[in-house]
């Protein structure tokens, strides 16, 4: 096995990590969260913060452990699209279009997920192993 092996361990903690992170702090400031969801004029914002904190923080741990990658991935890509569009759509503004092009590149990397999977060091490649499932070599690229 190359050493290229780690790469794709290493692009899902640097993915992986920020989405726990924020939705770590977004729960810390439950309140002030809701009210930032509202003020966008998502509807139903207290499940709007509740979906986002759950995907957030669930995602996060489920793309650094490598499970389940390539729906997640999928989960975390359209949520981080409509961040860009409700949260950093106002390009006029200098910092806010600095993160709307953050959460573009983000989805790439993201979509580059669901298609290449979670590589070889990861729970999806050690359980399709472990179940000598065909998809194990998948895994393992």
């Amino acid at each position: 096995m190359s050493d290229t092996r780690y790469l794709p361990l290493a692009g899902r903690l640097l993915i992986g990590l920020p989405f726990l992170f924020f939705g770590l702090a977004k729960a810390a400031t439950f309140a002030k969260t809701v009210a930032l969801v509202e003020m966008v004029g998502i509807p139903l914002p207290l499940l709007g913060a509740i979906g986002a904190i759950t995907l957030e923080i669930g995602g996060g741990l489920l793309l650094v452990a490598g499970f389940k990658v390539r729906p997640v991935a999928v989960l975390l890509a359209i949520f981080t699209i409509v961040a860009a569009y409700y949260f950093h759509s106002n390009l006029a503004d200098e910092n806010t279009m600095v993160h709307f092009f953050k959460n573009v590149m983000m989805t790439g990397g993201l979509l580059q997920v669901v298609a290449f999977g979670a590589g070889a060091l990861s729970l999806d490649a050690y359980l399709a192993k472990r179940s000598g499932s065909s998809t194990a070599t998948a895994y393992a690229n």
